[in-house]
């Protein structure tokens, strides 16, 4: 059992400029939220991407925004052609989670067979596990609530500027907004990552 929570945002239309408006308010509104650090909003296109190595510190955020299109029981990347978007630290222990929307490409080409991605409009699929805030070493089941919180918090507002797709929430906190049941939920996840 983990704690995780998957979120979609997406703008059905193509216009970028539309897209980035949408990423920077909600970069705007993450800096009035308790995280530990928002970072700035930065675009990137395919090569930038492709080329970067596992030093670069966009390498988390370049990870995340690459989608994956299933053909028969394989599933093949699909890099962006350009994104917007940006990374942030709920709080100790926590990992990244990162906002945006990405323009992917019509087709991919994987051993000389051309794949639909299915993937028309800008959009981003993403997770974060705040679990690991739970650990008591960093704060304890108060530290994995704020974390938590925060990323729901986010997430509400992009429901609010209608770019909010799907949301599973491992805690159930994003359907049921049951503080104790969560807490109750991390005591037991918390006591097997140490």
């Amino acid at each position: 059992m983990g704690l995780t929570i998957h979120y979609e945002l997406f703008e059905p239309s193509r216009v970028g400029g539309r897209a980035r408006w949408h990423v920077e308010e909600l970069r705007e509104h993450a800096a009035t939220l308790p995280f530990k650090l928002v970072g700035h909003v930065l675009e990137a296109d395919h090569t930038e991407i492709k080329n970067a190595d596992r030093d670069d510190p966009r390498h988390w955020l370049f990870t995340q925004a690459t989608r994956y299109v299933r053909m028969d029981e394989m599933s093949y990347p699909a890099t962006p052609l350009h994104l917007v978007a940006f990374s942030t630290c709920p709080g100790d222990g926590c990992e990244e989670a990162t906002f945006g929307l990405a323009v992917y490409p019509a087709t991919i080409k994987i051993d000389r067979k051309t794949i639909r991605t299915g993937l028309s409009s800008w959009s981003w699929s993403s997770f974060c596990k705040p679990q690991y805030a739970a650990r008591s070493e960093v704060g304890g089941v108060k530290n994995f609530l704020h974390c938590h919180l925060a990323i729901v918090g986010l997430l509400d507002f992009a429901k609010t500027l209608g770019i909010l797709g799907e949301v599973l929430d491992e805690g159930d906190y994003w359907e049921s907004r049951d503080r104790d049941a969560l807490a109750s939920q991390v005591g037991g996840v918390a006591a097997h990552i140490g």
